[in-house]
């Protein structure tokens, strides 16, 4: 019997201080709401979870280039269905993992600091997997550049992280990570030298994308350019390498879904 055609996206309760003058990553807003509209198009009834029942936005997700009019009209209107759902954000205990056939990993630069721990979503996430289900996540960072007048512009992408969720989903049968043994892609550790936050990951003492998917037993593909739309499916396990890939990603989740 195919998984119900229900889909739960989880986003990151955490919060830290990113961009200039403290301003904070949380999550990205477009990072769920780009899959969240790409799941409802293909018939999914989906549903928002975070690991502690709240969220905090990203700053940079809030600004004019990184929120087009169509998004923010969502975004701002709290009776639109992505928007209620969030002001009611569901948390692990309120969900019943067998309910979905798919669980994709938003995110949000902070998503690199809670779902490493982040048991309620890696269990649900597990369940849905030993189901039957997809397990998808997108990866990516924003740039930050200082310009020459010493101001600081914020340009280039989204940010999202969701991968670092995958070490701690563990298949019961192996009792290893559900991407062991898997070919996987993300966001590449020179992509976050080239975008100066390399530093910031460290010294939340968080692994890179790369390092979390070998450390985890998979195989990382790169993609040509850490900005190059890229996306791989290996069996139930669909991830994307960056945020041009978001989009991409969740149609091959989709995808993936249909042909189970």
């Amino acid at each position: 019997m195919a998984p119900p055609r229900k889909a739960l996206i989880a986003i990151t309760s955490a919060h830290a201080p990113l961009y200039p003058d403290g301003k904070e990553t949380g999550l990205f807003i477009t990072e769920a709401l780009h899959p969240f509209n790409v799941f409802k198009k293909a018939g999914f009834e989906v549903d928002l979870v975070s690991e502690t029942g709240t969220y905090q936005p990203d700053w940079l997700s809030q600004q004019k280039d990184w929120l087009p009019d169509e998004d923010r009209a969502v975004w701002e209107d709290h009776s639109s269905e992505f928007r209620s759902k969030l002001d009611k954000l569901l948390k692990p205990s309120d969900i019943k993992a067998d309910n979905y056939g798919l669980f994709f990993a938003s995110a949000g630069h902070a998503s690199l600091i809670d779902y490493p721990d982040a048991k309620g979503l890696q269990s649900i996430a597990a369940k849905v997997y030993t189901d039957g289900g997809i397990v998808s996540a997108v990866y990516g960072v924003p740039s930050i550049t200082p310009s020459n007048d010493g101001d600081t512009i914020l340009i280039t992408s989204h940010s999202c992280h969701g991968g670092a969720i995958f070490p701690g989903i563990i298949d019961p049968s192996t009792g290893k990570s559900v991407i062991s043994g898997r070919k996987v892609t993300g966001f590449t550790t020179r992509g976050e030298e080239e975008e100066g936050v390399l530093d910031t990951i460290k010294s939340w003492k968080r692994p890179t994308i790369e390092a979390s998917a070998a450390d985890s037993g998979a195989t990382y593909v790169s993609p040509a350019g850490p900005w190059d739309a890229f996306t791989i499916t290996d069996g139930p396990i669909v991830t994307g390498a960056n945020p041009a890939s978001a989009h991409v990603t969740a149609e091959a989740a989709v995808k993936a879904f249909d042909a189970l």
